[in-house]
Formats: structure tokens, sequence, C-alpha cells
């Protein structure tokens, strides 16, 4: 599980808060939207979908490891890529022998 660095990390979630302020920036309030009823309902279920995927796993890899999970749940809620990046470096963290 040693695949992502700091330095990735760091950089994807530089790249989220970006993205974000940009589609901040970018939404006037009145404007209508070009998608369709249909799309934004397949598109949110798509994402709740994978948001419950990825909580499940998260708590597969901390019940192997010991660890709490539930301390997650409400980063992981209000925000989940930058949560789940955070929570596989926690992860990586080495083992001290006790």
């Amino acid at each position: 599980m040693f695949v992502w660095s700091k330095r990735l990390v760091a950089a994807l979630l530089g790249l989220f808060v970006l993205t974000l302020g940009v589609f901040f920036l970018s939404t006037t309030p009145g404007n209508m939207s070009g998608l369709t009823m249909y799309v934004t309902g397949w598109v949110a279920i798509n994402y709740l979908g994978l948001i419950i995927w990825v909580f499940v796993w998260m708590i597969d890899q901390t019940r192997m490891r010991g660890k709490n999970v539930w301390v997650w749940l409400v980063p992981f809620i209000l925000a989940p890529l930058p949560t789940l990046m955070l929570f596989v470096l926690y992860l990586q963290r080495r083992i001290r022998p006790s």
C-alpha cells in the first residue's frame, strides 16, 4: 500500500482545492443549467454508490489494522476525496514496535 507519496497527495489536494475554487467562482446564481434532471439524478446515484463503496473499503482496512474508522465519517461525508487521500496516508504510517 506504499504507492502514495506525500508529494503526490499534496499535489492532488492542491488540485482539488484549486478546482473547487474555480467551480465556486465560475458559477453565477440564477443561471439555468444545461443538464437535464435525468443526467443529474444519474450522476448523483452513481456518486452516492461510489461513496458507499469506498467507505465500506475504509471500514475493511481499519478493521484489519485495529483502527477506528468512525472518526473519519464526518470528514468523509463533507469532502470524500481529500479525506480518502489523508486516510490512505494515515494507514501508511510506519508502525513503531512497542
